[in-house]
């Protein structure tokens, strides 16, 4: 199973560098802001002259944020098994699936019901 990220899923701009590099870096939008709008990760590319080259540092950045490979990791599972993660989790937490024990003060665990 596949699944893509489009135009659709991400912003982007173009902005002036600030800082060292002269006035080249300062007078032209060479530095690449990148946003993927589900996931709020934002990566910047502005190490370089090149457009080109900050746009790609940007992307590569962001194919290697836990957090995007985390969110690629959950699309996919969603994909195979046919269900959102937030209705597992709804699944999960069904009163006929949860079980609640407690300690007594001899260290013994006991199942208590009827209480959901």
């Amino acid at each position: 199973m596949k699944f893509s990220i489009t135009k659709k899923d991400l912003k982007y701009q173009w902005f002036s560098g600030k800082g060292g590099g002269g006035q080249h870096r300062n007078k032209h939008q060479n530095c690449f802001r990148l946003h993927h709008i589900e996931t709020g990760i934002i990566k910047t590319g502005q190490s370089n002259k090149s457009r080109h080259h900050n746009k790609r540092e940007a992307f590569e950045a962001m194919a290697k944020d836990p957090k995007f490979l985390l969110f690629c990791d959950l699309k996919l599972r969603e994909l195979e098994e046919g269900v959102t993660v937030e209705q597992k989790v709804n699944e999960w937490m069904s009163s006929e699936n949860l079980r609640i024990e407690t300690k007594d003060d001899e260290g013994r665990w006991h199942h208590v019901t009827g209480l959901l």
